[in-house]
């Protein structure tokens, strides 16, 4: 049964600095149009992803990249959803799919946005969750497996760095690096984190980044130099990989969640490492792989979860009402792995 409410959460104004639930993002209901035109479909949202970028897309900014949120609407992400009403040939009325869904419970989905939408064949028979197709079998997971495969140019032997390494990204990078036998390091917020990092997901070497000097932990970890920097921080982070990478060095350049928050930044002090040691840096988007690699990476990592090749860990929010909560303290690195909220049950 399809209520004419919707519960949403959405942008109420602005931030500066670190967003504040109920200040700057909350919770508003609606009413809910139920009557589709031709092409449309309506879905009920089951999990939508919770990521870093999003923070971006609360600011006042019309010439950003992504287009921004709009006050009073509500935010959007990476969404698993059940088609409920469909006048479009494509999606039949019990389809799970995959796309920009709303936060919201129901979202009225367009013609031209149902382009953005792909259904889950056997979605309701699989053993993998339904969350992990906007996680390790979605956005985040595609941004490392491509990022890596199209950039990397990894090698045997090797040693790669990854920072933020028990998050979304982090996690799924380190496995697929150390299945291709590199060394791999990593860097996480908390102890218990490391200590996933170390014995759940058999990273060579991990350290919490709050806990003495970035510098020196990582010429302690790695004695022999990096050869790759895999970089969602940005920062004092960047700056100490520079600093201990190889000559012809690689760094991927996923992330600046340092700054993202308004926080002063950094400056990289030293980039005339760069040069000296000839490193690549290359900044990448998800939608740089979208089309040459989503089926490779779903075949690839699907097969690497189901042979347990490859574990991932998620912090899951249930329900709307703890959503801003769940987005902020993400923010904050309260999260302990991909950051999801749960707003129905299939």
């Amino acid at each position: 049964m399809v209520h004419s409410s919707n519960k949403q959460i959405v942008l109420l104004s602005h931030p500066t600095g670190f967003p504040i639930a109920g200040e700057h993002l909350g919770v508003h209901t609606t009413q809910l149009n139920t009557i589709l035109e031709e092409d449309e479909i309506l879905l009920r949202n089951l999990f939508v992803s919770v990521d870093p970028y999003l923070r971006g897309r609360m600011n006042d900014d019309k010439e950003a990249v992504i287009p921004g949120f709009e006050i009073g609407k509500p935010f959007s992400s990476g969404g698993v959803s059940e088609v409920i009403q469909s006048r479009n040939p494509r999606f039949t009325v019990g389809a799970i799919v995959v796309g920009e869904a709303g936060w919201e419970e129901y979202t009225h989905v367009t013609a031209a946005a149902s382009d953005g939408f792909n259904v889950i064949e056997g979605a309701r028979e699989s053993k993998v969750p339904l969350s992990s197709y906007i996680g390790v079998l979605g956005f985040p997971g595609l941004t490392g497996y491509g990022s890596l495969k199209a950039f990397g140019q990894l090698k045997k032997g090797e040693t790669i760095y990854i920072s933020a390494a028990s998050g979304a990204v982090g996690q799924l990078v380190g496995q697929l690096a150390r299945l291709q036998g590199l060394r791999v390091i990593g860097s996480a917020g908390s102890d218990d984190k490391v200590e996933y990092l170390l014995k759940e997901l058999k990273f060579d070497a991990a350290f919490n980044y709050k806990k003495g000097d970035i510098l020196e932990n990582l010429r302690s970890h790695a004695p022999n130099g990096l050869d790759i920097y895999f970089d969602s921080v940005g920062g004092r982070q960047l700056e100490a990989a520079l600093e201990v990478l190889n000559l012809y060095g690689r760094v991927i350049a996923c992330g600046h969640i340092s700054v993202y928050n308004g926080q002063e930044s950094h400056g990289i002090r030293n980039l005339y490492q760069v040069i000296g040691k000839r490193i690549t840096i290359r900044g990448i988007l998800v939608n740089d792989f979208v089309q040459d690699e989503f089926a490779n990476f779903q075949r690839d990592v699907g097969q690497h979860l189901l042979n347990g090749d490859i574990i991932y860990r998620e912090d899951i929010a249930e329900g709307l009402e703890n959503g801003a909560e769940a987005f902020v303290g993400m923010l904050k690195g309260a999260n302990f792995g991909k950051a999801v909220i749960k707003i129905a049950d299939l």
